[in-house]
Formats: structure tokens, sequence, C-alpha cells
């Protein structure tokens, strides 16, 4: 049933979300079924990238990491992945009642599965981490789980089209926050021993 949903959510995401709202999946399920394997997609490729084809900035020599330092920041990725979604899907459900929602954790955790799906398989581009590459996919996954966003939040939400305005652009704001949040415990890690070691 995700596969469908995923796919029916990419090609004609109107109708897919009015089907996603009456899933009875419970948290743990979609945990299970889902995100499990595709939160590993982009740490799995990243690995693969840095420690095998190497990472470049632009036309310089390729630089790689040693498999010893990749394989925990790797996992470190993977969790912090799984993490954030959870915290996302519990922060949508805490704001839902500023905005005349009344959606079950179940139903902010589909919102937060589905909409996640572009960036989760964007992290493909790891496999080649040239940094315009990976820049670009990025920009264009990020360009369409906004839309996804938008157009989600309404019908998963069963509230009007202005206050779904606002509340998506509310999960935006509290989603760019709790980027900076990994990326600031990602400086931590690094200053405690989970530093990248190059290939020398």
């Amino acid at each position: 049933m995700f596969i469908q949903h995923m796919w029916g959510v990419f090609y004609n995401p109107e109708k897919e979300w009015s089907k996603v709202k009456y899933d009875k999946y419970s948290v743990l399920q979609y945990y299970t079924r889902d995100l499990i394997w595709m939160c590993a997609l982009a740490p799995i490729a990243l690995f693969f990238g840095t420690t095998q084809i190497g990472w470049s900035i632009g036309l310089g020599e390729y630089v790689k990491l040693t498999a010893a330092s990749a394989a925990p920041i790797a996992l470190a990725f993977y969790v912090a992945l799984l993490v954030g979604t959870g915290v996302m899907a519990r922060v949508i459900h805490w704001m839902e009642k500023t905005y005349g929602s009344d959606a079950s954790i179940e139903r902010c955790m589909a919102l937060t599965t589905y909409t996640a799906t572009p960036l989760l398989l964007a992290g493909l581009a790891g496999f080649w981490p040239h940094i315009w590459f990976v820049v670009a996919v990025g920009l264009v996954a990020l360009s369409y789980t906004i839309y996804l966003l938008y157009t989600g939040v309404p019908k998963i939400m069963d509230i009007p089209e202005e206050q779904g305005f606002m509340f998506a652009t509310s999960i935006l704001t509290v989603g760019l926050v709790v980027l900076v949040g990994m990326m600031a415990a990602s400086v931590l890690l690094w200053g405690t021993g989970l530093a990248p070691a190059y290939v020398r």
C-alpha cells in the first residue's frame, strides 16, 4: 500500500492525499513498513559514495573517507532521519488544534512520511557525491516536498485551503529549525570523535 500511495502522491497528489487520509496504519507500522528502509537510502548511498567514489566540490580531485570513519557517521545520519521524522509528526500533531484540525497522530505521521519521500529518495544522489549534483537533486526534491506539503495539509488535516496554507507554512518553518538542529548536533558529534577521516 505504501508504494501505491508513494507513486500516487508523486503523479496525482490531490487524489492520493484523499486516500491516504483513510489509512489505518499505526505510527509503528509507518516505521516498520516504510521509514526503516526509506531513511536508510541516503546513509547507504553516502557511505558508498564517500568511501568508494569520493566527493568533490568542483573540478578538483575526489577525496575519500575511510570506511571506519564513514560507518558511524552514516549510522548517526540514519538514526537522525528516523528521529527527525517522528519529531516532525509530533510537532504537526501538537500544532493542529491551532489551525482547527483534529487529526490523529497516525494521520500526522502519514503526512510526514509521504511528504518527506522526495527528500529521502534524493539521498540516492549520494552514490555520486559531487557537490553540484547533490545540491541540484536536493533542490528539485525539496521543491517537490514543499509542493506536497502545501497540497497535503488541507486534505490530511481536513481544513480549508487558507488555514492549510498557514499550517503548511508553520510546518515548513519547524522543519527548517529541525534541520538546523540536526546540523548543530552533527558539529557537536564531530567534536566528540565522530569526525571524518580521509584516505591519504
